[in-house]
């Protein structure tokens, strides 16, 4: 002990015990103020990571208009692309609760609406004067996804191959090729950049 005091001493160094019980007691030599720095900064890093998933709550009404259908659902979205459940409530006034239909079809949009992001975990229930769905986050598509974006990525990058040119083919003469055939007949003309013009062959006797 006294030759490793002196060793960190001669350094500048702390020496640190890590290993008090052992025989002979474990001790490290290194900057004991830095590593208080560096251990403060990952306990930093990781509460700041570090989110609190619980279970939002969305209201909606039965004879909601469509602004306000997109606009909740879309912080529906966002509350379960954050890892939250979130708890669907379809709140019934006077004789609307005679009618839950009218609550179904609006929990049923919200989970189409939603799908690919979130699955049904808890189905449409009726709770009092309320119905009440909870979607949970799919984390099973959002990994299907993300293993499918590298093979898509690479796919998009490669270079369509290039047709090797057909040695076969016959070669185009400089000037204009015109077959004519008898009167009515259509008349091909062939130029050098490949145009194809057609029209009325004009009779031609033969002889000529």
């Amino acid at each position: 002990m006294p030759e490793a005091l002196a060793i960190a001493r001669q350094l500048d160094l702390d020496l640190v015990e890590v290993a008090p019980l052992a025989n002979p007691p474990v001790c490290r030599i290194m900057d004991y103020g830095k590593y208080k720095f560096d251990e403060a900064q990952k306990a930093k890093e990781s509460r700041r990571k570090t989110t609190s998933v619980g279970i939002k709550e969305m209201k909606y009404r039965p004879k909601i208009g469509p602004g306000d259908f997109d606009t909740k659902t879309r912080q529906v979205l966002k509350f379960l692309n954050e890892g939250h459940k979130v708890k669907v409530t379809i709140m019934f006034r006077g004789r609307e609760v005679f009618h839950p239909e009218l609550g179904k079809k609006i929990l049923d949009r919200v989970a189409e609406h939603v799908d690919g992001a979130a699955r049904v975990e808890s189905d449409p229930r009726l709770d009092g004067r309320n119905m009440v769905m909870v979607l949970a986050p799919d984390k099973r598509a959002k990994q299907s996804a993300a293993a499918r974006a590298p093979r898509d990525e690479r796919g998009s990058d490669k270079a369509a191959p290039v047709a090797a040119p057909d040695a076969a083919a016959p070669e185009v003469d400089a000037a204009v090729t015109e077959t004519v055939e008898t009167a009515g007949a259509t008349n091909t003309a062939v130029g050098t950049n490949g145009d194809v013009s057609t029209g009325i062959a004009v009779p031609v006797e033969e002889g000529t």
